[in-house]
């Protein structure tokens, strides 16, 4: 194989490498937006129900943090995704 070859096989592999890191970060910021938002719209909101209803407080608040883990899966599998794109 020639030189310059090699350094075109190179270059090449370091493009993919560079947009893959690219497609990496996009996924993962993107895919912590959605539930960066819920999460803070679902406390939000329950603080607002618990302050009309405070006797309500702990139904509330276990609801509230069910909710929570469940929007947090879904941060957690947008990095899982962001780890396969680059690792893959």
């Amino acid at each position: 194989m020639t030189p310059e070859m090699e350094f075109a096989l190179q270059a090449a592999q370091m493009s993919s490498d560079s947009i893959k890191a690219i497609a990496m970060a996009i996924a993962a910021g993107i895919g912590v937006l959605g539930p960066g938002i819920g999460i803070g719209m679902l406390v939000s909101k329950a603080l607002e129900a618990i302050g009309r209803n405070p006797e309500a407080t702990g139904k509330i608040q276990a609801t509230m943090f069910i909710g929570i883990a469940f929007v947090e899966a879904l941060a957690i599998f947008a990095l899982v995704v962001a780890f396969v794109i680059k690792f893959a």
